[in-house]
């Protein structure tokens, strides 16, 4: 039997958080407020017209800004966090990638538009896989992430201090994919008087809590948590080519030709998987990690696509 079991180890890790709440709820603060203690360079995506850079005066951090949602959009800002060495990056939200214009559920429902027998069960088939691969991404990505995410809201009647009936609003789920929060390490679900509710957490100093309007200490105690352990596992340096000596400096994978060829991968939907190892792509019959190329590589990739798929 070839399987073997080993000691298991605690490592140091990087955040997965996702904070989730109505709208006003303080989300986008606490985000910001979070990242500024996880890391000293913070990059943000924004879906919400803008609204994390309200608080460029009180935080530093870069900022794109999507006007449509498609999971390709945030997988490619996502890498670009990566590539250019940010710390932290925040996702605000990561509903619109769910319910925004261009998002899973469109996606669906062009599908089926398209298909003959209209079924968005079926639709659900090639839609799955890019959800899937958008989750991977963010659970991959070499830095912390931190993911707001809306919740869809309602009304419940109770009794105030003077006995009278008042409406409160309150939060349900996500809107998200089912069963998404999940996949995050500390998920605190906020309400509109800006309280923290620890609902799921690995971090069992967190475990239970309910938080009025949170601070850094917060993050500081995730922050601790995440460093107690041992280095983590890095992946193996490919060797060089035989007979080929030196490798060639790798790009930075922030170079135009880079960016050239990622806009070619995704253009022409070769296969792109995450693994721990790092990001792979299969061309034809070769498989590659693109981040360790070369220039003269990106080069001779490019050209190969070029005549593969443009006839040149």
């Amino acid at each position: 039997m070839s399987v073997q079991f080993t000691k298991a180890t605690k490592r140091k890790a990087r955040a997965r958080i996702a904070l989730a709440g109505p709208p006003g709820s303080g989300k986008t603060w606490t985000g910001l407020l979070f990242a500024s203690v996880l890391g000293d360079k913070v990059a943000v995506i924004d879906t919400e017209r803008g609204s994390a850079s309200k608080y460029a005066d009180a935080f530093q951090f870069d900022t794109i800004e999507l006007t449509t949602f498609e999971a390709e959009k945030y997988i490619e800002g996502i890498e670009a966090a990566s590539a250019a060495g940010y710390d932290v990056l925040v996702i605000d939200s990561l509903s619109h990638a769910w319910a925004g214009k261009g998002g899973m559920l469109e996606r669906v429902d062009n599908i089926a538009a398209r298909s003959q027998s209209k079924n968005s069960y079926t639709a659900w088939r090639d839609a799955t896989p890019v959800q899937n691969r958008l989750i991977d991404t963010i659970l991959q990505a070499p830095m912390h992430i931190i993911a707001t995410m809306r919740t869809k809201t309602e009304y419940v009647i109770e009794d105030d201090s003077r006995g009278k009936k008042v409406p409160r609003k309150v939060g349900l789920a996500p809107v998200q994919r089912d069963g998404v929060e999940y996949e995050f390490d500390v998920v605190g679900d906020m309400d509109p008087e800006n309280r923290l509710i620890v609902s799921k957490t690995r971090c069992p100093a967190l475990t239970g809590l309910v938080i009025e309007k949170p601070g850094k200490a917060v993050a500081e105690t995730i922050k601790a948590w995440l460093t107690d352990g041992a280095p983590p596992e890095t992946a193996p340096k490919p060797a060089a080519a035989a007979g080929a000596g030196a490798a060639a400096a790798p790009t930075n994978g922030n170079s135009k030709d880079q960016k050239r060829m990622w806009a070619m991968i995704r253009e022409h939907e070769l296969l792109v998987e995450d693994t721990d190892e790092g990001t792979f792509v299969t061309f034809g019959t070769k498989r590659f990690r693109p981040k360790m190329l070369s220039d003269d590589q990106v080069h001779k990739f490019i050209d190969a696509m070029r005549a593969e798929f443009e006839g040149v």
